[in-house]
């Protein structure tokens, strides 16, 4: 608490009155653009990653970046997650969804850890909330990472997107940089963009393209941020070489 409460001076002495300034300036016409999913590790700070501001997305936090199916929930039952997308996409209009993993994520080793079948059983499930959060949720991904584990890491998986209709390929890894469980991570990130897609509240915009979704990857090691392109069907990392060809690809598909 020392640290924060002297930060929160060191805040008040340079940067309050710029951040009061900005909050003015959205406070009655905020335009967020993007509903943004990262996992609560201390070391993912979206905002500085990705140079927004003030009034720039929601952001939404969680153990795993994790947004549950819609087929998790009876009426009386739910989470943060759906919530934020209504907010956000329905409430707000934002056009983009954004699911952001990253590599050592202390969610997604867990997940590879409790790989026996006894994983999602009630009483395991019952040793912890983490567990039971994971086991509720992070199941399809696991079970997508063990079709993956099954090829040798060499077949692509392939994903639902906006509909049903709509599916994309996935290789993950293919030049094998990452360990294995930064493979479950990416692949927990593209399993989010087809659990998004569940919600009957967002498909009429799915359909009609006025909603979009796109999979972030961050290394947390080189600092390295990586985009899902759909194009070229693996994530590719965002640097001075690949900028043009995404930002074309996004244009193309997602403006």
């Amino acid at each position: 608490m020392d640290r924060i409460l002297k930060g929160i001076m060191k805040y008040r002495q340079t940067d309050r009155i710029t951040m009061v300034e900005q909050f003015q300036q959205v406070k009655n016409n905020p335009e967020p653009k993007a509903v943004f999913f990262t996992c609560m590790d201390s070391r993912m700070i979206p905002t500085r990653f990705t140079e927004t501001n003030v009034g720039d997305m929601f952001v939404v936090r969680n153990a795993g970046n994790l947004i549950p199916h819609s087929g998790h929930f009876l009426d009386e039952v739910t989470t943060t997650e759906p919530a934020a997308l209504e907010l956000g996409c329905i409430v707000n209009d934002i056009r983009h969804i954004i699911v952001c993993g990253h590599s050592d994520c202390k969610a997604m080793n867990l997940l590879h850890s409790l790989r026996c079948e006894e994983f999602s059983s009630l009483d395991n499930r019952r040793i912890s909330p983490l567990r039971g959060w994971l086991a509720a949720h992070a199941n399809s991904s696991l079970a997508k990472f063990q079709e993956l584990q099954a090829s040798n890491y060499q077949k692509p998986l392939i994903f639902q997107a906006e509909t049903p209709m709509r599916k994309f390929v996935a290789y993950i890894d293919p030049e094998n940089k990452f360990a294995i469980e930064d493979k479950l991570s990416q692949v927990n990130c593209l399993q989010q963009l087809q659990n998004v897609a569940s919600y009957g509240f967002l498909k009429k915009r799915l359909e009609t393209h006025q909603l979009h979704i796109h999979a972030l990857w961050f290394d947390i090691y080189t600092g390295d941020i990586y985009y899902f392109s759909r194009q070229n069907k693996r994530f590719v990392e965002i640097n001075e070489t690949s900028l043009a060809s995404l930002l074309k690809e996004v244009n193309r598909y997602y403006s």
